[in-house]
C-alpha cells in the first residue's frame, strides 16, 4: 500500500467513526498529503465536521475540501428565516458582542461581517450558528481590532505555546511587527498548526496573523 492509498484509508476511517457524518456521503481522494474531499451532505455542520476531522490525521499536509450542502425540498429554508435564526443565535451567545455583527443571506450562504476585539469572538460567531438548518455555507469577514494598539508582546506567544501540550514549539518561530504575528517553522499537523494560530490570535493586541508553518510530520 502506497503512502497516499494509506491516508486515504486513514482519513476515510476517521470520517466513519465520527457519529455526526453517518450515512454521509463523503469520498476521498489523496495525493503527496493533500487530501480533497467531495460529496453532499444536508447541513453545513456536516461540511465542517468532516474538514476537522480530516485534519486531525496524521500525514495530512493539507485538506482540499470541495463537500456541497444540499436540502430535500421540503426542508429548504427561506433567505429571510436563516438571517432570523442567525441573529437571534448571535443575540444569546454572550461570548459575541451585541450589535456588532451584521448579517447577509443569499441563496443559503451567511456572510458575516462586523469588527470584535478578539478572534476567539469572530470564531464563537460561526460555532453559533453552524448547526443553523438551511445553511450551505458561511462567510465570516469579521475583523478583528483590539482595544490597545500597542505591540504584541512575542514572548508571551512564546510561553503560550511552550504550554500548550498538543505543539511541539521547538519548531515554531514567532515574529511579531506591531500588532502582526507572524508564525514559521514546522510542525506535526495541520491541527498543530492550527492550535498555534490560535495560540497567537489569544495574545492581546493581535490583529492579524499569518501562517507560514509548513506541516512536516516527520519533523524531530
Amino acid at each position: 500500500m502506497s503512502n497516499d492509498e494509506k491516508l486515504q484509508n486513514d482519513v476515510e476511517k476517521a470520517l466513519k467513526w465520527e457519529p455526526l457524518l453517518v450515512g454521509a456521503e463523503i469520498a476521498v481522494t489523496s495525493r503527496d498529503g493533500i487530501v480533497t474531499l467531495t460529496g453532499t451532505v444536508d447541513t453545513y455542520a456536516k461540511k465542517r465536521g468532516a474538514d476537522h476531522a480530516t485534519k486531525t490525521v496524521k500525514g495530512v499536509k493539507a485538506v482540499i475540501e470541495k463537500i456541497e450542502v444540499k436540502f430535500a425540498s421540503d426542508k429548504q429554508k427561506s433567505d429571510s428565516l436563516i438571517a432570523s435564526e442567525v441573529l437571534g443565535a448571535l443575540k444569546f451567545n454572550l461570548e459575541v458582542p451585541e450589535d456588532k455583527i451584521q448579517v447577509q443571506v443569499e441563496n443559503g450562504w451567511v456572510m458575516l461581517e462586523g469588527t470584535v476585539k478578539w478572534n476567539a469572538q469572530k470564531q464563537a460567531a460561526i460555532k453559533c450558528i453552524e448547526h443553523i438548518g438551511g445553511i450551505k455555507a458561511i462567510a465570516n469577514h469579521i475583523i478583528i481590532k483590539s482595544a490597545t494598539a500597542d505591540e504584541v508582546e512575542k514572548l508571551g506567544i512564546q510561553d503560550a505555546l511552550i504550554r500548550n501540550w498538543a505543539i511541539d514549539e521547538n519548531n515554531i518561530k514567532v515574529s511579531v511587527f506591531e500588532n502582526t504575528v507572524i508564525l514559521s517553522g514546522t510542525v506535526h499537523s495541520i491541527f498543530q498548526k492550527d492550535e498555534a494560530e490560535r495560540m497567537a490570535w489569544n495574545a492581546p493586541g493581535v490583529w492579524t496573523v499569518h501562517n507560514e508553518l509548513v506541516i512536516d510530520y516527520m519533523v524531530s
